[in-house]
């Protein structure tokens, strides 16, 4: 009888701990997140394709983000011309981490894409600052 009331009080402490409420930032919690950087597609004002695939996008007075390419995009770098989607439908506002659709043009007669790509993060103005000028949007 003695373990039996033993086993029943050990796991209704354990079942009770579980409950407890727990500090914002713990490890049941998980580490607290800052909001995403978000943009409105309507906001692009600019786009200048950089090295490895990555475009750069100039939305609004100041904010520039990065979308790196999933997989090879034909003739990015003579892009002149493009329109971004998400790529799960939705509203027009892209945030950090969101994939997206890009569908471009120049270099060719044709539209090329769609390309698949997603948005890695918003740049920094020191980080803006240190981009090459050809990638600079």
């Amino acid at each position: 009888m003695r373990r039996l009331t033993t086993a029943v009080l050990s796991t209704a402490a354990v079942a009770m701990a579980a409950c407890a409420p727990t500090p914002a930032g713990s490890a049941m919690n998980g580490p607290e997140r800052a909001p995403r950087a978000c943009f409105a597609v309507s906001q692009v004002t600019n786009f200048r394709a950089g090295e490895n695939q990555t475009l750069y996008l100039r939305a609004g007075r100041t904010g520039v983000f990065e979308l790196q390419t999933v997989g090879w995009c034909r003739d990015l770098d003579w892009a002149n011309a493009l329109a971004i989607t998400s790529e799960f439908g939705g509203g027009s506002r892209l945030c950090t981490g969101d994939p997206v659709q890009i569908v471009y043009a120049g270099g060719g007669a044709m539209p090329n894409g769609p390309c698949r790509a997603r948005v890695t993060r918003q740049l920094t103005a020191a980080e803006i600052e240190a981009l090459p000028g050809s990638s600079r949007p």
